[in-house]
């Protein structure tokens, strides 16, 4: 599933191109997503000029004035930039044209993602009760140990729910945990705020560097202009098991959490 780094690469590639263009028109080929695509969101649209590309979470929020547009890429969406004489494909459900020809096509094998449209975006029900953005002031050590001390809760299904922090999937988390040194099993209240100070620094780290090796590309996912992200050669623990770790040569085991794989080294995270 395409997560912060992924949704954050899809933006930047995105808003230098679009920002600042009318859009044309809108072309819906299958509305049937996670949620059906609103049958008006062209006419709402259509017209407009786009004013920037926002994320709030896992979110893309495209400003055009008067109303936003909420995109969510689902399991297996990407957006990327196409030629206006390139045919769609199977699973190109929708174009948006933009003046000057460009057009931003939404890609989603499974049918997981959302195209909604909204005038209120921060009431909107899938961004009202999300947690604060990891790479921002307001989350830290001290928001993490406040959320912490009150869970009975592994550690790492904590810092994967929405309503603590945004936008930290299960490779991101497995990784931060790592770095932190902690192990993923540890029950949320356990942890000290010198613990909770590292494992935020951690996934401040970690998100910025996902960020800047494009994300992780492991089975759909594509940035806006077709390349693969690369975060996931640079992993720790993810995807690892039975290899030594490259800090210690422990062996990288792999349990099970909340249905997702979890990897971590039995040596360096205590």
């Amino acid at each position: 599933m395409p997560e912060l780094p992924e949704v954050e690469t899809t933006r930047l590639g995105l808003a230098p191109t679009l920002t600042g263009h009318r859009l044309h028109g809108v072309t819906v080929r299958n509305p049937h997503l996670r949620w059906p695509v609103p049958a008006d969101l062209p006419g709402r649209l259509e017209g407009r000029t786009l004013e920037g590309i926002a994320r709030r979470g896992k979110y893309l929020l495209f400003d055009f004035g008067q109303y936003a547009q909420i995109v969510h890429l689902g399991m297996s969406g990407s957006l990327r930039l196409a030629r206006p004489d390139e045919p769609p494909g199977a699973h190109d459900h929708v174009d948006w044209l933009f003046e000057g020809g460009q057009v931003l096509r939404l890609r989603d094998p499974r049918r997981f993602g959302a195209v909604l449209w909204t005038d209120a975006p921060a009431a909107h029900p899938l961004l009202a009760h999300l947690g604060p953005e990891p790479l921002t002031d307001t989350f830290g050590g001290a928001c993490l140990h406040t959320q912490c001390r009150r869970r009975s809760t592994a550690i790492k299904q904590v810092i994967m729910d929405a309503g603590v922090v945004v936008g930290v999937g299960n490779i991101y988390a497995s990784e931060s945990l790592f770095h932190a040194g902690i192990r993923p099993g540890t029950a949320a209240r356990r942890l000290s705020r010198p613990a909770c100070d590292r494992l935020a620094a951690a996934i401040k780290r970690v998100l910025a560097a996902a960020i800047a090796a494009g994300g992780s590309s492991l089975r759909d996912y594509v940035a806006s202009d077709g390349e693969l992200g690369y975060f996931q050669l640079q992993t720790r623990v993810y995807d690892r098991a039975g290899l030594p770790c490259k800090v210690c040569g422990t062996p990288i085991r792999r349990t099970v959490q909340g249905q997702r794989a979890t990897f971590h080294c039995p040596h360096c995270q205590r």
